[in-house]
């Protein structure tokens, strides 16, 4: 038979992954790609949204038409890469070591951690749905996507001095908030200025260099953590990360004003 422990890995592994599993199963059937294929809206919504989106779009090609090699060399393409770099590295940072932090502090199961991980990803879930609503009714974005990394760095910085377990816990929570929620947000952003191919190409550009924080926010902190003994200097790493990156947002161009 297997280690109690082993067990209890999968079944906390399970728990975790069972709802992805489930909206995976639903949401090819349920969404919709276009406003006409929504079936949930009535006729008269349906053309308004879509006049919306081609009056969106020939706005944006008025203003200005990017070429794919310009949008990748934009200024404001490049501050978003390395914006989405220092989230990246924060957010995978928090992601992966978390649970053993966590751990340490509260020598609790391994079952236990997963439970405890589940309550503060449920939250952070109400909170993307609530910035994204938030976002859409105000049209604006650079706020929704900074106050939460400052949300995210505050959470994770402070954890690094925390030996209660119950704090550490509301820390946890706070971070997981301040990283998932500007997900909400953030790839709507690009093709508030960009569209089409442009609008591909940066977004592509984007979400590569960003990644590469994937690999620099866990690497990093391991490392620190084996160099130290302690995870208070990595934490306090990825707190100052994910903070430029909510000062970076702020540099971003303000959203243009909804007609």
């Amino acid at each position: 038979m297997l280690p109690r422990e082993h067990v209890e890995k999968t079944r906390a592994f399970l728990r975790e992954a069972l709802p992805a599993l489930a909206f995976g199963v639903i949401l090819p059937f349920w969404m919709a790609d276009w406003p006409k294929e929504a079936r949930w809206l009535t006729e008269p919504e349906k053309e308004f949204l879509t006049h919306q989106y081609q009056r969106e779009v020939a706005a944006k090609a008025a203003a200005r038409r990017f070429t794919v090699m310009e949008a990748l060399g934009d200024r404001e393409v490049l501050k978003l890469c390395l914006t989405y770099f220092l989230w990246v590295t924060g957010f995978w940072g928090f992601s992966y070591w978390m649970p053993t932090v966590l751990k340490d502090v509260s020598g609790w199961s391994n079952s236990e951690i997963g439970q405890a991980f589940a309550v503060a990803m449920l939250v952070s879930l109400v909170a993307s749905v609530a910035t994204g609503h938030s976002s859409s009714k105000r049209n604006e974005k650079r706020w929704h996507g900074a106050v939460h990394m400052f949300l995210a760095a505050i959470g994770v910085g402070a954890s690094a001095f925390t030996r209660d377990p119950w704090i550490f816990l509301g820390f946890l929570t706070l971070a997981a908030v301040g990283t998932y929620a500007p997900l909400a947000v953030w790839w709507s952003y690009p093709t508030t200025f960009l569209s089409g191919a442009a609008a591909a190409g940066a977004v592509g550009l984007i979400n590569s260099v960003g990644n590469l924080g994937g690999f620099v926010g866990p690497y990093l902190t391991g490392w620190v953590r084996q160099t130290t003994g302690s995870f208070a200097g990595a934490l306090l790493y990825l707190a100052t990360s994910l903070a430029a990156a909510g000062l970076l947002i702020l540099t971003l161009r303000r959203t243009p004003p909804a007609r």
